[in-house]
């Protein structure tokens, strides 16, 4: 009675109720107990230090709880979770035990309250934690949903319980006693918490357990003023000349009144404007693309304004001429030098037709009218004022000001342009190219089809339904059910479970009753699952039925239903059945159904009983496709490890990869660590391993993360690659994931010297390759000439991949829209799109990154164009050095390109450098390096 009313009311379906109310009775008798110990220790506290002690008594449990923190994590790495809760509910009881004898001998140090009170403070959080953990382990998404509302009433209930418990016990048994009744409570939390972990959880499998723990007709002045980026550029421009003007006025005015003699003066002045000219072509000369290149563009614009700022400054320290003279040397030698270039830069994004527009505009126009508001200000200002030194020093303070807030707005505008330029790209590039969109219905749309639809379009809205979710659509749902098409029919029970619980129980009843298996296995797992139709008598029904669909389906559903309820195994004999099954789909007639074996192989897999799982094994060799992808599902549905390897070994087939990887799914988050091992020790073939990443990275948890770091540290390029896109996958769905920005960023620096040396490598050969072509003359150097350029080939592919994994990489740690975007700006045909993207990913980029990262992809874009490399960045070694860098590499295709070509070279040395690679464990660069040596042994 009481069952089958927390059927009813809680959605508690049969074999859950008993672990449904042991879980309430947990979490009950931990807050009974914590609301028994709670007032007692806070009574005693405050009665004994006062509440004056609570803010020392606070932090204490701040700093405690933090610290504790470190410990416990290290705890769980070393033990399992079931260890650690016992302990836990151990000691506390023992702590509140010790609290009677506190009490009977009225024994109240400082130091034991303080102890008392953050230990209940740490209970409480620890405790009821631990509990929700556990709590997640025992339940899946789906059973949580339904039964977590009812397992936390527990702790309102025992919060309740033991408020009154407390209120009524404590002046008959007093508080001493009550400890004795927490601790007993605690205790009793213990066999409960190994019943629950031995039933539930240690049946789910090692892995099932470690699982559950992105021309203009508009006049200058108004298309300076639509686009922010102009603007601000008119600013800073306009700016930069009123400060300009008032420094020049500061110089001119301190150094007239202090000589003079207008001889003396004019020498003066000629003197120091050569000064500041000469002392800017130098900085222009020697300074400028460095300091640009290493800062940036809008970072450099700030150097000019800052000195200006330094100087007027120190002007109300030192009120003399030399500090004018600095100032104006500073605006002298660096307006026109660094300032220049860097302001020059601002336009670049601008497209060419805004540009020419705009730049003749800001440059006369604005430099102008900024002369003129400077003139207004000396003129009815400074003059009508009477400012002296030190005013015109505070003026020019609030205009630099003004300045480092244009160029502060500049940074983000200047961004913002570029990227905006290299979108533009991207959408022009693919004009005629069909994108793919997500297509949206209407309720109007989508009835329309299923009333009216063709089947193949009556399915296909029947598989998108599930996104909607939409009960309106309930009528033409039920509907289908009484459609020609028996698998229109079975997708539209499934889609039964969107609506109300139990909606058309009468049809899909009717409905078991079909000569199709996927009807009748729907239609029995939405009795099962979604109504209120006892299970007992569902397969009372069904699993004797003389109808064969009926009752292969009734087996499977038993199966299915059975894995978390042995009770129910036994009560229908679900190992005798499944006996009864295999000897008649093993006897030989020719009126068996593929289907009844499909439904046999997939309810072994969910029955989970080991002595039958060599019949799942035997059909991986069938003929049938159907039956192979069924033996994959029901190895994932058992979770067995004597399954992994087969279905490892599925993944090099198309046709059964994607129930191979849903199978290795279905094992859990724990087999990460498996399959790592396996690649470690090259025990996944090449074919096979490239699909773990994507495995790996559907298990959405911070071990799946971990896990791919170590995959990105691979010899193999295309497995980093895999790895690196699978992260930034999960990056992109799952905002709670951590990735660490230290070891993205190494990682990125690895890859980045990769590429540096593969580049080099590739250089060297073109470069020899160009001189041998001169010279070929015998059989010998054509082979030669074949192998490099061969190896050449190789080179330039790892380089593609070698850069698609250092961005797919910088996705990971900058948004990955605008990484994307610069990657197709920097693979695109177009110079001054190439320029954008560059110069896009300097202003990306932190400085670091960004100086190892821009050289490559710059000369990069040299070699593709056939044109000398930066001498800055060429440091070409010689062939032998090139060789022997690359051969201590792990990537084995350029290994055997560079034995392969050694075959053909006239140079005995090599012998020493190869030698080595006799021993490799790699079958194919054993053999080449041994052809490879033989050849070069036969030289004169």
């Amino acid at each position: 009675m009481i069952k089958l009313f927390l059927q009813k009311s809680f959605g508690i379906r049969s074999g859950e109720v008993r672990i449904s109310l042991l879980m309430q009775l947990y979490i009950f008798l931990i807050i009974t107990t914590l609301l028994i110990v709670k007032p007692t220790i806070n009574a005693l506290f405050l009665s004994k230090l006062t509440s004056n002690a609570l803010p020392n008594a606070y932090l204490l449990v701040a700093f405690v709880a933090v610290g504790s923190s470190f410990f416990y994590n290290k705890a769980l790495r070393r033990f399992s979770l079931l260890k650690i809760i016992t302990a836990t509910l151990v000691v506390s009881a023992a702590i509140f035990l010790s609290l009677k004898f506190l009490l009977n001998f009225n024994y109240y140090s400082t130091e034991l309250l303080y102890f008392y009170y953050v230990w209940v403070a740490i209970f409480a959080l620890l405790t009821t934690s631990q509990f929700w953990v556990l709590a997640n382990l025992v339940f899946n998404i789906r059973e949580a949903k339904r039964l977590f509302g009812f397992i936390g009433a527990g702790a309102i209930t025992g919060g309740i319980f033991g408020g009154y418990l407390t209120n009524i016990l404590t002046p008959i048994l007093g508080n001493d006693n009550l400890m004795v009744i927490a601790s007993m409570l605690l205790l009793g939390c213990i066999p409960l918490l190994h019943y629950i972990w031995r039933k539930k959880i240690k049946s789910l499998g090692y892995f099932r357990q470690k699982q559950r723990s992105y021309t203009n007709k508009d006049s200058s002045f108004n298309l300076i003023y639509k686009s922010k980026h102009l603007t601000y550029i008119a600013g800073i421009v306009g700016i930069s000349v009123i400060s300009a003007k008032l420094v020049d006025f500061q110089f001119s005015d301190l150094a007239s009144k202090q000589i003079q003699d207008s001889n003396d003066l004019a020498s003066f002045f000629g003197f120091w404007f050569s000064t500041f000219n000469l002392a800017s072509l130098i900085i222009q000369l020697f300074l400028t693309r460095k300091i640009v290149g290493v800062w940036g563009v809008t970072s450099t614009l700030v150097i000019l304004p800052f000195g200006i700022l330094i100087a007027a400054g120190l002007f109300f320290i030192f009120p003399e001429l030399w500090v004018v003279i600095l100032m104006k040397s500073i605006d002298g030698s660096l307006k026109q030098s660094i300032n220049k270039a860097a302001s020059e830069m601002l336009v670049l994004p601008i497209p060419t037709d805004l540009k020419n527009k705009t730049k003749s505009f800001i440059d006369v126009v604005v430099d102008s009218v900024a002369t003129g508001i400077a003139g207004c200000l000396l003129i009815f200002v400074i003059k009508g004022l009477n400012f002296g030194e030190l005013e015109v020093s505070i003026l020019i303070l609030l205009f630099v000001m003004v300045w480092f807030f244009f160029i502060y707005k500049v940074r983000k505008t200047y961004f913002q342009a570029f990227r905006q330029n290299l979108v533009n790209f991207t959408e022009k590039h693919h004009l005629n190219k069909k994108k793919k969109k997500k297509r949206t219905f209407t309720n109007a749309t989508i009835l329309k089809v299923l009333e009216e639809g063709e089947e193949s379009e009556i399915l296909y809205m029947l598989g998108k339904i599930d996104e909607i979710k939409d009960k309106r659509l309930k009528n033409a749902v039920i509907n289908l059910l009484d459609y020609p098409s028996v698998g229109v029919k079975a997708l539209a029970i499934k889609n039964l479970y969107f609506l109300d619980k139990g909606t058309a129980v009468d049809k899909v009843e009717q409905l078991v009753n079909e000569k199709d298996d996927g009807v009748v296995l729907a239609a029995m797992q939405y009795l099962l699952t979604h109504t209120d139709i006892n299970d007992l008598k569902i397969f009372d029904s069904y699993l004797n039925h003389n109808n064969e669909y009926i009752a292969s389906a009734a087996l499977f559903c038993l199966a299915k239903e059975s894995r978390d309820n042995k009770k129910l195994a036994q009560r229908y004999s679900l190992d005798k059945r499944l006996d009864e099954g295999i000897t008649e789909v093993n006897l030989p007639s020719d009126n068996h159904r593929i289907e009844e074996t499909i439904e046999l192989i997939k309810a072994i897999g969910f029955a989970g009983i080991p002595k039958y799982y060599s019949f799942i094994k035997a059909h991986f060799n069938n003929r049938n496709e159907e039956v192979v992808k069924a033996a994959i599902e029901a190895a994932g549905y058992s979770s067995d490890l004597l399954f992994v390897d087969d279905l490892i070994s599925f993944l090099e087939t198309k046709e059964f990869r994607e129930e191979a990887e849903n199978a290795l799914f279905h094992f859990g988050s724990g087999i990460s660590k498996m399959l790592l091992n396996r690649l470690k020790n090259d025990l996944i073939s090449e074919k096979a391993k490239r699909f773990i990443p994507d495995i790996l990275s559907r298990f959405n948890n911070q071990e799946s993360v971990n896990t791919l770091f170590m995959l990105l540290r691979n010899k193999d390029i295309i497995m980093r690659i895999e790895a690196a896109k699978s992260l930034q996958k999960m990056k992109e769905n799952n905002s709670y994931l951590k990735f660490s920005k230290k070891d993205i960023v190494r990682l990125i620096l690895n890859e980045c010297k990769l590429y540096h040396n593969t580049l080099i490598a590739m250089e060297l050969q073109k470069r020899i390759t160009r001189e041998y072509k001169k010279d070929l003359v015998g059989d010998r150097e054509m082979e030669e000439y074949a192998a490099r350029n061969s190896l050449i080939e190789i080179l330039e592919k790892r380089l593609d991949h070698g850069l698609l994994q250092i961005f797919t990489l910088l996705e990971l740690e900058y948004n990955s829209k605008d990484v994307l975007i610069a990657y197709n700006g920097i693979k695109s045909d177009k110079q001054e799109i190439r320029a954008n993207a560059i110069e896009f990913l300097d202003t990306l980029l932190q400085p670091n990154l960004r100086h190892t990262l821009l050289p490559l992809v710059e000369n990069t874009i040299l070699s593709t164009n056939n044109q000398e490399l930066d001498a800055a960045f060429l440091q070409v070694p010689s062939e032998y050095d090139c060789f022997q860098q690359l051969l201590k590499g792990q990537d084995v295709r350029i290994k055997l390109a560079i034995l392969y070509l050694l075959r053909h070279v006239d140079d005995k040395s090599y012998i020493k450098l190869i030698l080595h690679l006799k021993r490799d464990k790699d079958v194919r660069i054993k053999n080449f390096a041994e052809i490879a040596i033989q050849n070069l042994q036969q030289l004169a």
